[in-house]
């Protein structure tokens, strides 16, 4: 870690310190009198995240209201991106037919969506739900909203596509014009004969700012559709938190205060490596270290298409998570852990919220 990147993380922790006081009301002086364990990730973060952030007022974890026991492995193996292109779309189809993938999100507005329209209603059972897309980020493969451009203003480029980068969304969306936009996302799924388990967002784009992110808890509410959403447990926070904004941490307190939303437990956001041999080493190592929970998997699939290869750079990591994830190996090697494979299908059956 570097210089600017462990100031960062310091800064981070720093916030959580402040909540700490904010609620205990001790003085600054007593944390350092406590040794900066801020400074060295101590017990002081981990006690208030694991007294504060993971409570609920509900009786049953999700484990329980599933039907499983706490010590139980739990595991949603998720497909994301489908309808980014059409190499996406044959990768996740061909997937859910091994049994691994579990379930996955569709970005509504991308050219290739109506064909995973007509997959859902030819397949009624699958487990889809709808990939909250607010960036077009492909330079050779690009796309609008689904709201009428004169609509929704703020939210696209001189070309009229979606923005390309989170900072241009951060910077311009106004948030009645996200709000109508999700909307029709949602709409437009529906119109299509999707019936979307679950919520979740593209390149995380519903939290650049607080004002989104209200927006897509609101939406899930109204929809009776659960969105995706992790508790920021103690693991989490060092794991990702030199990933994460003040904005997202003081969300996150807001949501788990609530208690009205399905949390998941540990959320992995793919792995690295190359290579197929390097990237499926990393992913049986998560799957071995795996915690009792609810977990969730994040996977891009892709097959390997001669016209993709100009249009996503990332095609190989796709194809590598294609293969890795339709390889009878991983389904054994579940087999043997004692995963339980979910999907959110099931959340949406077992959680009222």
């Amino acid at each position: 870690m570097n210089i600017e990147e462990n100031y960062f993380k310091n800064k981070f922790k720093d916030y959580f310190i402040a909540k700490i006081l904010k609620r205990s009301g001790k003085k600054q002086a007593d944390i350092w009198k406590a040794g900066h364990k801020n400074r060295t990730g101590g017990s002081l973060i981990k006690d208030f995240l694991e007294s504060h952030l993971d409570s609920s007022d509900d009786v049953l974890t999700l484990s329980e209201k599933l039907g499983y026991a706490n010590h139980e492995k739990l595991l949603i193996i998720h497909a994301d991106d489908i309808g980014l292109t059409s190499a996406a779309n044959a990768g996740a189809f061909n997937a859910f037919e091994f049994n691994i993938v579990t379930c996955g999100s569709v970005m509504v507005p991308c050219p290739d969506f109506p064909e995973v329209a007509e997959y859902c209603r030819e397949h009624p059972q699958v487990d889809m739900g709808v990939h909250f897309t607010l960036t077009s980020e492909l330079e050779n493969h690009r796309w609008g909203p689904v709201a009428p451009v004169d609509k929704v203003p703020s939210l696209v480029d001189e070309e009229g596509y979606m923005w390309g980068n989170l900072w241009d969304i951060k910077n311009n969306a106004e948030s009645e014009e996200v709000e109508i936009e999700l909307r029709a996302q949602i709409e437009k799924a529906l119109e299509n004969g999707i019936k979307p388990t679950h919520l979740d967002t593209h390149m995380g784009a519903i939290l650049v700012r607080k004002d989104i992110f209200l927006i897509y808890a609101r939406l899930a509410k109204e929809y009776d559709i659960p969105p995706l959403l992790v508790k920021f447990t103690p693991e989490i926070v060092n794991r990702y938190i030199e990933h994460v904004t003040e904005r997202e941490i003081e969300l996150f307190y807001k949501i788990v205060q609530k208690a009205r939303y399905p949390l998941l437990d540990n959320l992995i956001l793919g792995v690295a490596g190359n290579t197929y041999e390097e990237k499926k080493a990393a992913y049986y190592a998560r799957l071995r270290d795996l915690k009792p929970g609810v977990n969730q998997l994040i996977v891009h699939l892709g097959i390997d298409d001669d016209e993709v290869k100009d249009i996503d750079r990332n095609y190989m990591a796709r194809y590598i998570d294609y293969m890795v994830f339709t390889d009878l190996e991983t389904q054994v090697l579940i087999d043997e852990l004692e995963i339980k494979l979910i999907g959110w299908e099931d959340i949406k059956e077992a959680v009222d919220f």
